[in-house]
């Protein structure tokens, strides 16, 4: 049993250094559309930052901004300044590592763009192998370090023509 009512993501959250930058790079190179911001939140007489959002309670959110990306994922991205910050982004590796995968119908053309852009790209696109023949990928690295994909596969992956293949 799953949790109840359950229909999807909402959003994906996450913080950089400078909003500013930040908003640069999802709306001029990823071509997110910027929605509105909120902030900022300060508690200072209390714990409520700790006790809501697990981080330091002194932290103060000085303003997050709010992305649509693709026509559908939101993105909620926070700028924080708290005393036990740490400005490091975790690799995948790391326990709480993470990336963002982005769909894109052409991968080569997708890739250009970032190069042209400045960005960094990881490697080269690498074509999967299994359950998900058929798709592409490459790792790039938005301007504060996080890591984001391009995945593609247009004439679908194996695991969905053939299931009963890899149970």
């Amino acid at each position: 049993m799953g949790l109840p009512g359950l229909t999807g993501v909402d959003h994906i959250g996450f913080t950089v250094p400078d909003l500013e930058e930040a908003r640069a790079f999802l709306v001029d190179v990823l071509g997110c559309e910027y929605l509105y911001s909120l902030g900022p939140f300060v508690h200072e007489d209390s714990d409520w930052m700790a006790e809501h959002l697990g981080v330091h309670p002194r932290a103060v959110m000085r303003r997050n901004s709010f992305f649509r990306c693709g026509g559908q994922a939101i993105f909620e991205v926070f700028s924080y300044e708290a005393p036990d910050q740490n400005p490091v982004p975790p690799r995948n590796s790391d326990v709480g590592g993470h990336h963002v995968a982005l769909y894109v119908d052409d991968l080569d053309a997708a890739v250009a763009h970032l190069r042209d852009s400045g960005v960094r790209v990881l490697g080269e696109p690498t074509a999967s192998k299994g359950a998900h023949e058929g798709q592409r990928w490459v790792y790039f690295l938005a301007p504060w370090g996080m890591q984001f994909e391009l995945v593609s596969y247009p004439e679908g992956k194996a695991f969905f023509r053939n299931p009963e293949a890899f149970a």
